[in-house]
């Protein structure tokens, strides 16, 4: 029986397709969301991406399932309600890559433990059934205890609430398996050239090249919806080069550090910076993340950087409540992620302000596109876009069935056998990657003597994830390379060696994997 997740027989569903009920254009979290419910309904469905799954925004999170603290300050208590829900249907659904986590908001002022125990109250109540536990107040003694490195000067106390956490690039690739599995069809390094159109000049399929072979298809489909996230501009003026921008990019960056800044469980809340936002200081996969800020630019890009100011006023808002300073020498790595806001009113430029909300904007030629959102409500953005394309005729009456889909990998029963303690994120497919390491014993060996990920690892992610280079596997398949770039560049050469066996590729594109990671790499690195 052919591995249904290989290229080639993905390639020979393309083949032997002449039309599709959907073809979606994306493989972030929306596209993705859109996709799977897509293939609940019935629907013949491809997805095509350009780059890798979640290359973009979706591997570039603060590693949050949440219903966002900051829009209930804002009022925007219907946009929680749905977040909520959401995330708690997330959680149920993919519980090996999703957990609950404490977050504690430090108070050094009179005023603030009643006032965020209050808010965070609503918090509760607007999640109901699906809450991840009740807030409470803390005194200073507990807010110490539960979060340690936390700068006891001048400290009241704090409030204690509980949102979710997740794997946001694994949760990706779980969800192209998920459509695989379902029925679909998903390619990666599959960019969209074009629109076909029908002679009426409705949009009737897309023109696009498979990357590894510069071959062209002409695909056709009854709906095709734009879920590019940042790059949504781009294929819209595909259909209409005159189009006004619909998203105005807004850059969030976060910055890696040790575990030891903050080595408890519970994650750090600080609910106001000087510049009005919230920040975020959350252990994740053995070290703390920190973040975010959010900078218009000016372009959208794959590959975003980080400004000094920023990168500044994380260290500086960081040491004002950790007992220690982090340093630029203390970042192991950083990532920027672009949110695709709505593109501002002339002369705005206060992007935190912009809702959160997803929008659906549908051309005179029938392409739709789906923008905004977070990835806590992919799956309802998903439901929505394929709701507004059956209210235009464009598809069939059919219901959603993702509310309680499982997520592949997703299992109640947690594997207890020995062995690092990550392995937890492949869920169900556990047994059969320790199967991987008993018939071939050297897999077993560490990509890296500082991190437990294993070159195992990187031929299950190239036989069943989809992962196609270096940059794939240690950004998006073990997240080395968001944990420390340094030593994704050391563990580069060990994993082309593997990809290329696995692959059928020869010593010149190992070494070019090698080198152009290197390249990469060097962006997620602070100089000095």
């Amino acid at each position: 029986m052919p591995n249904p997740f290989h290229r080639a027989t993905l390639l020979q569903q393309l083949a032997a397709t002449p039309a599709w009920d959907l073809i979606v254009i994306g493989g972030g979290a929306t596209g993705l969301g859109v996709a799977l419910d897509g293939l609940s309904r019935g629907y013949r469905t491809l997805l095509l991406e350009q780059a890798d799954f979640a290359k973009g925004t979706s591997s570039r999170s603060t590693k949050l399932v949440h219903g966002g603290v900051r829009y209930l300050a804002q009022g925007d208590v219907g946009l929680v309600r749905e977040a909520l829900h959401e995330r708690g249907l997330l959680l149920q659904n993919a519980p090996h890559l999703c957990h609950n986590v404490a977050f504690i908001i430090p108070n050094y002022t009179w005023w603030g433990g009643p006032f965020y125990t209050i808010g965070l109250k609503m918090y509760d109540l607007l999640a109901g059934r699906l809450s991840l536990g009740t807030s409470t107040h803390l005194s200073r003694a507990d807010t110490l205890r539960q979060l340690p490195g936390l700068r006891p000067a001048g400290l009241r106390g704090g409030v204690r609430y509980h949102d979710g956490q997740f794997d946001d690039a694994r949760l990706a690739v779980n969800l192209a398996q998920t459509c695989i599995e379902g029925g679909g069809t998903a390619l990666n390094y599959f960019p969209v050239r074009g629109l076909l159109k029908d002679a009426t000049g409705r949009v009737a399929g897309v023109r696009a090249t498979d990357i590894e072979t510069g071959r062209e298809y002409e695909l056709r489909a009854k709906t095709v919806v734009n879920a590019t996230g940042i790059f949504v501009d781009e294929i819209r003026q595909l259909d209409e080069p005159k189009t006004k921008p619909l998203v105005q990019p807004s850059q969030g960056v976060h910055l890696v550090l040790d575990r030891s800044f903050l080595p408890g469980d519970a994650a750090l809340m600080i609910p106001k910076t000087e510049d009005g936002r919230v920040l975020f200081a959350v252990p994740w996969l053995g070290r703390v993340v920190l973040g975010t800020t959010d900078t218009p630019v000016p372009a959208a890009s794959l590959e975003p950087r980080a400004q000094e100011a920023e990168i500044d006023f994380l260290l500086r808002t960081a040491a004002q409540y950790l007992t220690r300073a982090p340093t630029r020498a203390d970042v192991r790595s950083i990532f920027v992620g672009l949110r695709p806001l709505a593109a501002a009113a002339a002369g705005s430029a206060q992007t935190k302000e912009v809702s959160r909300r997803h929008k659906i904007v549908v051309s005179a030629s029938g392409l739709v596109t789906i923008t905004g959102g977070k990835w806590t409500t992919y799956r309802r953005m998903g439901q929505d876009t394929l709701d507004r394309a059956i209210a235009l005729g464009q598809l069939p009456p059919a219901a959603s069935q993702t509310a309680h889909l499982r997520i592949h990998g997703a299992t109640s029963q947690p594997d207890n056998a020995a062995g690092p303690a990550h392995l937890a994120a492949y869920g169900s497919d556990q047994p059969a990657l320790r199967q991987l390491i008993a018939d071939a014993p050297a897999l077993g060996a560490r990509l890296d003597a500082q991190f437990e990920f294993l070159q195992a690892e990187v031929v299950w992610a190239a036989r069943h994830e989809l992962a196609r280079t270096v940059e794939d596997v240690l950004a998006r398949r073990v997240r080395l390379l968001f944990l420390d770039a340094a030593a994704a560049v050391r563990a580069a050469p060990v994993v082309a060696r593997l990809l290329a066996r696995e692959l059928g590729r020869d010593a010149e594109w190992e070494a070019s994997q090698v080198k152009a990671f290197a390249e990469l790499a060097r962006g997620y690195q602070l100089a000095g």
